[in-house]
């Protein structure tokens, strides 16, 4: 791998910084005390990538805010181009600079510029060390405590090292520092569903009329969404009487890092039935049960952004991935044509466009290591009604197809996809169907890039919602931490996979792609929240099993218009009142999230 490729470390970023400081904003005092009341403490930074424009370069735009809390909203208008592609760092240059719409060659020329009166300055008011808008400190006194959960018998799950226990369900779970949480192993009724299921990358493409923010295609993996998992608020990003855990990185070190409490796991009452039916026809019943499913969650803070990943294991065989947005949004100085791409969202604050996408590797083992791709869907046909030939009806029927290529498992993202795609096993139910996995998929996304993009095959993955392909131990991942810094000549291209290569009876792997649009508005500030931005997929059992294995569950709840409801023995939850009598005995609040930072 060329050296170039290599990944930002965090003491390239500490002689960044240093050489802005002494070399760069030394070549303009005037200008920048002046404008910015500049002391060498009150701004900050944030880089863009990739690199430049064409593979070996290493040009990174540098957008400057206010060092206050939530920077990122705080934008002053200055953008430094810096050219740090020489080992050497004394070798390092200014190569532009832009201010409030105008470009310049360097300082010198910004500093002469603005001495000389040639320069339109736009002076943002200083904000107060708390951020002032953008601070997250609530504006509302404390009132009365919101609702909690708790496990009246204690947990029902068990964890042991890397290992875990959930009724039907055991599996695996994983921190990958450049990935994230990524599973293993997982089965249901103790045969293996899925071999592996894991995040790959989180990439966001940004636009505006500033160059930092126009540049910006982040791609998470490089930076390490397992190395920026962050401890997890007790009560706030897990139920307080969650099982929390530990995890463990080994980047930029010699030695491991440990985050404290950065995982968690916990089992959750949805507030809904995962099924039910009320019968006052012929017969009168009621029959039910709760959706009480299993979590395993990470958050991983990757600059602004929060990423809230989930694993979620259900009472029916469903397991779902899902992910939620949060955190700052991005942002860039408010000028001339600026609201093309975006929303303003303070007085010189642009929250900028920007396109989130979601690549997930899911290698799912139905009833053996060998599985078919097969789609079902519905078309309508016409017909005459067999005791009325004068009249037609209109009716749906079942369409069945087997894909057979890789090529023919490639559905492009705004391409029509059978609503039903399955991993088929060679073994039937009982009713003589193929049993199944259905992978369906949560998504917004849109255009991830255009392919004629000279960066696009290095995020080939976002041209489809699905792929599926051969499994290959040639072909661990969907990307490469190093197509972040040379996307033009990408390390692993995820397009070259897809060769056409028969898919029938064959170890497979589906590679899932989920994504929204994110056009910052007002009631993004402070910051971005959860609700509405959030993607994934399910993986639901189809014709798997000979009827649905919750009705197994000792959660279920069924009675007749003649029995006593009020009995313990005929309906579980009138024993609610004795058996989750007592409050639960909360652990003392504790957090070590600010430590060793």
């Amino acid at each position: 791998v060329p050296y170039h490729r290599r990944p930002m470390l965090g003491s390239e970023y500490e002689q960044l910084g240093r050489f802005l400081d002494t070399m760069a904003f030394a070549a303009a005092p005037t200008f920048l005390t002046e404008v910015f009341e500049y002391d060498g403490t009150n701004v900050a930074f944030q880089t863009t990538a990739p690199h430049g424009f064409r593979s070996g370069d290493r040009k990174s735009w540098f957008i400057i805010f206010q060092n206050v809390s939530g920077f990122f909203v705080h934008p002053v208008g200055l953008e430094v181009l810096v050219d740090h592609s020489s080992l050497d760092t004394s070798q390092w240059a200014v190569s532009r600079v832009f201010y409030n719409g105008q470009y310049y060659r360097d300082m010198v020329q910004l500093e002469s510029a603005y001495v000389q009166g040639r320069i339109s300055v736009e002076k943002v008011r200083k904000a107060p060390r708390d951020g002032d808008f953008s601070s997250m400190k609530p504006r509302a006194p404390l009132a009365a405590l919101f609702p909690l959960q708790y496990e009246p018998q204690g947990p029902r799950y068990s964890v042991k090292n890397n290992q875990v226990l959930f009724q039907a369900w055991s599996f695996a779970f994983g921190m990958s520092v450049s990935t994230g949480l990524r599973l293993f192993d997982v089965r249901h009724k103790g045969e293996r569903v899925a071999y592996e299921i894991s995040v790959q990358e989180a990439m966001s493409v940004y636009g505006s009329n500033c160059p930092g923010g126009m540049s910006t295609r982040y791609m998470d993996g490089s930076f390490g969404i397992g190395r920026y998992t962050s401890p997890l608020v007790r009560g706030v990003d897990c139920p307080y009487s969650a099982t929390y855990i530990d995890t463990h990185s080994l980047s930029e070190n010699l030695t491991p890092s440990r985050r404290k409490d950065s995982l968690c796991i916990f089992e959750q009452n949805l507030g809904s039935p995962l099924r039910r039916h009320y019968s006052n026809l012929q017969s009168l019943y009621y029959g039910g049960l709760v959706n009480s499913a299993l979590v395993v969650r990470s958050i991983a803070t990757v600059g602004s952004h929060d990423y809230v990943w989930d694993f979620i294991f259900y009472q029916n065989g469903a397991i779902e991935g899902k992910v939620q947005a949060t955190g700052y949004t991005s942002s860039s100085f408010l000028y001339g044509d600026g609201l093309r791409y975006g929303n303003r969202v303070w007085e010189h604050t642009l929250g900028t466009i920007r396109t989130h996408s979601i690549n997930y590797k899911v290698d799912l083992d139905v009833g053996g290591v060998k599985n078919s791709l097969v789609a079902h869907d519905m078309a309508f046909e016409m017909t005459r009604a067999p005791w009325s030939p004068e009249q037609q009806i209109e009716r749906p029927r079942l369409t069945k197809k087997v894909l057979d290529t890789e090529d023919q498992a490639a559905f492009r993202l705004q391409s029509k996809m059978p609503r039903y795609v399955y991993f088929a096993a060679n073994s039937k139910n009982k009713w003589g169907h193929q049993r199944g996995y259905r992978i369906q998929i949560t998504s917004f996304a849109g255009d991830h890039i255009p392919e004629a993009s000279s960066m696009e095959r290095a995020i080939s993955w976002a041209r489809y919602q699905l792929a599926v392909t051969r499994r290959k131990e040639e072909e661990p991942t969907s990307t490469s931490i190093y197509n972040q810094n040379d996307p033009w000549s990408p390390t692993v291209a995820f397009a070259d996979f897809i060769n056409n290569e028969t898919i029938t009876n064959e170890d497979l792997v589906a590679w899932i792609t989920a994504g929204f649009l994110h056009i910052p508005h007002s009631e993004d500030i402070p910051n971005t929240v959860t609700v509405g931005n959030s993607v994934g997929f399910l993986l639901r059992p189809y014709n798997y099993y000979d009827l649905d294995p919750s009705i197994y569950s000792h959660d279920g709840v069924f009675f007749t218009s003649e029995q006593d409801v009020t009995a313990c023995e005929v309906n579980p939850l009138a024993c609610l009142p004795k058996t989750a009598s007592c409050l639960p005995n909360f652990p003392p609040f504790t957090f070590d999230g600010f430590q060793n930072t």
